[in-house]
């Protein structure tokens, strides 16, 4: 899907509709939402096995100069993968495959930097918290995580 593709516009204005309003948008939801993340985890995991190898190459070629900088690449690889899908498509390429799309609150397509903000608060109260915390989906009408509470976006169904 393109750029060109995705649609710009709005499908509520204010707060997104409760689930009894719109069914479609949330029906399903969370067991998608696992589905998805685990196709986006092997996605950057191969990419991420690529990239370390290249990355280690360089380190040997360059007797380790570039070691800290690989470091630090391999450490933001998963953030820049999610948060750069979110931002341009509004969906990871396993939130598509499940007709999944990450929305403003208010019903926007994500901005970049609420596409970083709500990828970094993931990966941050996920490692704080051992996944526990996202047991909070399971308790709200909408299914948001805290992350998605915190970044003010919610997950919806794109078609029934």
């Amino acid at each position: 899907m393109h750029q060109t593709d995705r649609p710009l516009h709005r499908p509520w204005v204010g707060a997104p509709p409760s689930p009894s309003e719109a069914p479609s948008l949330y029906v399903g939801l969370l067991p998608r939402r696992c589905l998805a993340y685990l196709i986006d985890i092997v996605i950057v995991a191969t990419i991420g096995l690529c990239l370390g190898f290249i990355l280690a190459v360089m380190g040997l070629l360059t007797l380790g100069l570039l070691s800290p900088l690989a470091a630090i690449i391999l450490a933001l690889w998963p953030i820049a993968y999610h948060s750069f899908f979110l931002a341009s498509r509004g969906a990871t390429p396993g939130m598509r495959l499940f007709g999944l799309e990450a929305r403003a609150w208010e019903g926007s397509p994500l901005n970049p930097l609420q596409a970083i903000i709500v990828t970094a608060l993931f990966y941050v109260t996920v490692s704080l918290t051992a996944w526990l915390i996202l047991l909070v989906a399971l308790f709200n009408e909408r299914g948001r995580t805290l992350h998605d509470i915190l970044a003010n976006t919610v997950i919806i169904r794109l078609r029934a």
